[in-house]
């Protein structure tokens, strides 16, 4: 069991658990909580399902031959390919079911975001062209773990769609686009090996390092556009930020890179925390 706890990556569930705080705690008298954990179980299952099936496809394919981030069940042998597929494939079949089940409750077009969801899950490392090797990541990442994970949790409540869902969406989106880039840049070096052109391998590592910071800078920003005097508490992460920052900028390469992705995981899961209570207030 340790070996697919192992796999599960439990470090970045924060990317799951974020937009779905941040989401219901904009519902304000609304929020429904049957439906909130709904939510939630579609978005854990879902980022548990992408792990496995990027551990899967990376692993066939050989380009996680020389990793040097967290140990891959099928490059490092722990665990055969077939099975590191049918536990992406049994994530995503739980995730469909709680999808279905708020399908259900809601709007039918859930069906529809859901079975896209799972199609970019699935093709962002896996099929004949994955898009996350073009240095597309970034983008699907802001679109699905922010603004339709987000967006989405404030719907199956409410709903309804209003421009402040969008809004408390972005920083979710940035924050785990931040969790990308320092995880590319970790891996640039053996991603260039394989032809894995993520946008760190396009744009070269000074480049990459500003665009880490870009992300936190877009996160701390648009929470204070909300206009809520409450939202202002966020900055209460911001020595968390600087330092990040500091240590991005400070040069620090390949596995010394391993405890900021965890540090960002930590920024990401705290801000949503405190802006989750603030949107409530």
């Amino acid at each position: 069991m340790s070996k697919w706890i192992l796999g599960a990556r439990l470090r970045t569930l924060s990317a799951a658990v974020a937009p779905v705080l941040v989401g219901s705690a904009l519902t304000g008298s609304s929020f429904n909580w049957f439906r909130a954990v709904l939510a939630l179980q579609v978005a854990l299952w879902l980022q548990i399902g992408v792990n496995f099936a990027n551990d899967y496809s990376d692993g066939v394919k050989g380009v996680d031959n020389h990793r040097i981030g967290p140990t891959r069940l099928v490059a490092s042998g722990l665990a055969s390919a077939a099975s590191v597929r049918a536990a992406a494939l049994i994530c995503f079949v739980i995730a469909s079911i709680s999808g279905l089940w708020l399908a259900f409750l809601t709007s039918p077009i859930l069906i529809a975001i859901g079975a896209i969801a799972i199609a970019a899950a699935w093709s962002y490392t896996g099929g004949r062209r994955p898009y996350g090797y073009s240095g597309y990541g970034e983008l699907s990442v802001f679109i699905f773990f922010g603004l339709v994970a987000t967006v989405g949790t404030f719907y199956v409540q409410t709903e309804t769609v209003t421009v402040m869902s969008f809004i408390v969406a972005v920083p979710m989106g940035a924050l785990s686009c931040a969790i990308l880039t320092i995880n590319n840049l970790r891996d640039l070096v053996q991603d260039e090996l394989v032809g894995k052109k993520t946008q760190a391998v396009q744009r070269g590592d000074s480049t990459a390092r500003r665009t880490f910071i870009a992300f936190l800078v877009i996160a701390h920003t648009a929470a204070i556009a909300t206009f809520k005097p409450a939202a202002l508490l966020t900055l209460l992460t911001v020595p968390l930020t600087l330092s990040l920052a500091r240590a991005i900028m400070s040069g620090v390469s390949g596995k010394a890179l391993i405890p900021l992705l965890g540090k960002t995981g930590k920024l990401q899961l705290s801000f949503s925390i405190i802006f989750a209570l603030a949107l409530a207030i």
